[in-house]
């Protein structure tokens, strides 16, 4: 069992099923969401995926069909949903509260990366095409 939180303590969730590949999202939505360089995203089946403090997140569609959902008290980054892959989630893996057991496999979006920040790993760099 994978478990996460939010800052306030008031979403919690709790996932008994395996993450997908870890990415860290370079592209600016990401950036601008997470508030720092990158974010480090997993996707998940929903059916694993289960919530709870459902009243305090909030969904912004931050481009068509694509939701950014977080705590409406803390402003934590939870989760994304996309109309096109309704049976998953992806979780933002800052908030789990433990080891998940997975590493990054990628870097996504580097052409997008700030201009501030040096990627310094070894990882596969993807770029974002239209």
């Amino acid at each position: 069992m994978i478990i996460g939180s939010c800052l306030c303590g008031g979403v919690h969730y709790a996932i008994d099923g395996e993450l997908g590949p870890v990415a860290v999202c370079h592209c600016g939505m990401c950036r601008k969401a997470s508030g720092s360089a990158f974010a480090a995203n997993a996707s998940v089946a929903r059916a694993a995926f289960h919530l709870t403090g459902e009243a305090l997140v909030q969904r912004y569609e931050s481009s068509p069909g694509h939701w950014r959902c977080f705590c409406r008290v803390c402003g934590s980054p939870l989760f994304g949903e996309v109309a096109g892959m309704p049976d998953h989630v992806r979780i933002r893996l800052g908030l789990l509260d433990d080891d998940p057991g997975v590493r990054p496999q990628y870097h996504w979006a580097v052409n997008f990366k700030a201009p501030w920040w040096r990627i310094a790993d070894d990882l596969p760099q993807l770029e974002l095409t239209s």
